[in-house]
């Protein structure tokens, strides 16, 4: 069954290109990407591993750790890396997994439970619905997923901004509206009475209708 909002990732250990990992325990208390791969050596994933890499520190800033997944081993991962450098000029500078008996695209929905067999003799459009993004908090649980198809790069920079959203309404009671970008309005969460609102904004707060209550984005947010 697919995974959603609000259910716990599945732990696993895994080899990857920086050593053998306990999922839950190498995300600790941080956030976590986990973006998957249909195959190495494909090229809209070979543009989304370089640009991933590049806006790394924007992650790091957030306190969110990244890891890709795909089903070749890692000496393909490690192959592929000094390509995705020599391409678009930014090697992989976080782990990949090498997930090479689908155990983990199992365990997260995104292959069927017969899928087997050697890993590099499966196609990448065989392995099409390996183009997911999971968002993890540090409760380990989801807090997003994304599904691409094989044709449409992803947009981090989208999944940053979420990640800002998740980051502000995970320490406040607040909502984010369409196109929200940080330092902007925010909308109270319906969890808030008036009373408590009262408290946290003596200032008051925009009401353009009744259920919809706009307050400015609190200090640094």
């Amino acid at each position: 069954m697919a995974l959603t909002i609000g259910d716990t990732a599945p732990n696993f250990r895994a080899q990857t290109t920086e050593g053998e990992i306990d999922f839950h325990a190498w995300i600790g208390e941080s956030w976590a990407v986990l973006f998957s791969h249909p195959r190495d050596f494909t090229p809209v994933c070979t543009t989304e591993l370089g640009y991933m890499a590049a806006i790394k520190p924007e992650f790091d800033r957030r306190g969110v750790k990244i890891i890709g997944l795909s089903t070749d081993p890692v000496d393909n991962h490690e192959r592929w890396a000094r390509e995705i450098e020599s391409s678009q000029g930014t090697a992989p500078n976080y782990p990949m997994i090498a997930d090479t008996d689908h155990a983990v695209a199992k365990a997260y929905g995104m292959l069927p439970a017969d899928a087997d067999g050697d890993p590099t003799a499966r196609t990448a459009a065989q392995n099409a619905t390996l183009r997911n993004v999971f968002v993890i908090g540090p409760d380990k649980t989801i807090r997003l997923v994304l599904v691409y198809p094989m044709t449409t790069g992803r947009n981090f920079d989208e999944i940053l901004r979420v990640i800002d959203s998740l980051q502000l309404t995970a320490e406040h009671q607040l909502t984010t509206p369409a196109q929200w970008q940080p330092g902007q309005p925010v909308i109270l969460a319906g969890s808030v009475s008036d009373e408590q609102a009262r408290e946290r904004y003596p200032d008051g707060w925009e009401q353009p209708l009744p259920y919809m209550r706009i307050v400015p984005a609190p200090s640094g947010a």
